[in-house]
C-alpha cells in the first residue's frame, strides 16, 4: 500500500467525521525517516532473564496486537508508550509498547512474533514513520 494515500484516508475520515456533525477528530502526524528492523518474542533476543515476550513497560508481547519497540531517543520525540504508529510499507497501525536498548539511536523495532525467518527476511531498512496524535473536539 503506498505510504501517502494511508496518510491521506486518516486525514480524510477526519473530514467525513465533521461533515455528518460528529465529534472532529483532528489528526497531526509526526514524521521522520528512522532505521527499521524486527524482533520476535524469544528469550536469546530479549533481556537476560525474562520470557522473551515481556516488554521493558512490562507488557505481555501479543502477535494479535501489532507492537513496535521504539530507542529512547524517539520516546523523548513524542513516542511515548501506548503512542500509535505509521510504518511505510505496513497497512497496520503500531502501537509503541516496548523500548529498545540505550545504545539504539533513531530506530524502531517491528515485532513480528516467534517467525524468526519472517524478520530475518524484512532485515534492516530506513523507512518513514509517523506518529498519529489525534485530539476529537465537538462541532462548531
Amino acid at each position: 500500500m503506498n505510504f501517502d494515500f494511508l496518510i491521506a484516508a486518516f486525514c480524510t475520515a477526519s473530514l467525513l467525521s465533521a461533515c455528518r456533525g460528529e465529534p472532529e477528530t483532528r489528526i497531526s502526524l509526526k514524521c521522520m525517516d528512522v532505521k527499521v528492523s524486527a524482533y520476535n518474542s524469544l528469550p536469546y533476543q530479549t533481556r537476560p532473564g525474562t520470557p522473551g515476550n515481556i516488554t521493558a513497560w512490562g507488557d505481555t508481547l501479543n502477535t494479535d496486537v501489532p507492537s513496535v519497540a521504539v530507542s529512547r531517543d524517539l520516546i523523548d520525540s513524542g513516542f511515548v508508550y501506548g503512542s500509535r504508529v505509521l510504518i511505510e510499507g505496513f497497512t497496520d497501525t503500531f502501537v509503541v509498547n516496548d523500548k529498545m536498548n540505550r545504545r539504539y539511536k533513531t530506530t524502531i523495532d517491528v515485532f513480528m512474533g516467534k517467525d524468526v525467518d519472517r524478520a530475518l527476511e524484512f532485515g534492516r531498512k530506513r523507512l518513514n514513520i509517523c506518529l498519529i496524535d489525534t485530539i476529537s473536539t465537538l462541532p462548531s
